[in-house]
């Protein structure tokens, strides 16, 4: 299998190491939050992430109902297993995992 095929193949069926929903972050990547990302961190079903990367293990979470100054949410990164999938899959969509 070559490089190509081997990248479409994995873009196509299991979400990217790190993505934020950030549009001003570098991992935004509008696209593939629009499919629909699942995300379980430390063995429960997290809804409000604002980024992720499976590789390092952490999510970013808000903080709270507070802002920064530039009206950005605060946020915390939580340190633990993460796994992530798309939604759009059905019921038994390969699952990102480190």
């Amino acid at each position: 299998m070559t490089d190509t095929e081997n990248t479409s193949v994995e873009s196509g069926d299991t979400p990217p190491d790190r993505l934020a929903i950030n549009p001003k972050s570098p991992f935004f990547d509008a696209d593939k939050l629009q499919r629909g990302i699942g995300i379980r961190f430390k063995g429960v079903v997290r809804n409000n992430v604002e980024e992720y990367c499976i590789s390092e293990g952490w999510v970013r979470v808000q903080a709270g109902k507070s802002f920064d100054r530039k009206g950005q949410p605060l946020t915390i990164k939580l340190n633990g297993p993460v796994e992530a999938w798309y939604e759009d899959l059905g019921d038994n969509p390969p699952i990102a995992a480190a």
